[in-house]
């Protein structure tokens, strides 16, 4: 995958932010659970924007199955994700607690990924 995201990344909802590094495939079980571990951690305090979604469906062919016979079944949907593309947002906390929960988030992202500071 080539290039770097440029659209709207001036748009900004919140304070804080997660920023991807490297390019890649998103699932949208690795997007729920992001969610999910920044949620549990600011406990019902601020608000969070996820600025990406899984529009892409990808197909699994069974294994061991020969030639032809159509395309694969549906197995997940990923978003296309490139360099520079705001994952997530936050606002409404103070700022150590939205690094920690930014960070938690971070770690269940398959890339490099960068906390900042929104204009």
């Amino acid at each position: 995958m080539k290039g770097i995201s440029y659209r709207g990344n001036h748009i900004c909802f919140g304070k804080y932010a997660l920023q991807a590094l490297e390019p890649a495939w998103i699932t949208a079980r690795q997007i729920e659970a992001g969610r999910r571990a920044m949620t549990r951690n600011v406990r019902r305090g601020g608000k969070i924007w996820v600025r990406i979604f899984p529009d892409k469906p990808v197909t699994v062919r069974p294994a061991e199955t020969r030639m032809g016979s159509g395309k694969g079944s549906l197995e997940y949907w990923v978003a296309v994700v490139k360099p520079g593309r705001i994952l997530y947002e936050m606002g409404g906390v103070t700022e150590n607690i939205a690094r920690t929960a930014i960070s938690i988030a971070a770690s269940k992202m398959p890339i490099r990924t960068q906390f900042i500071i929104l204009g």
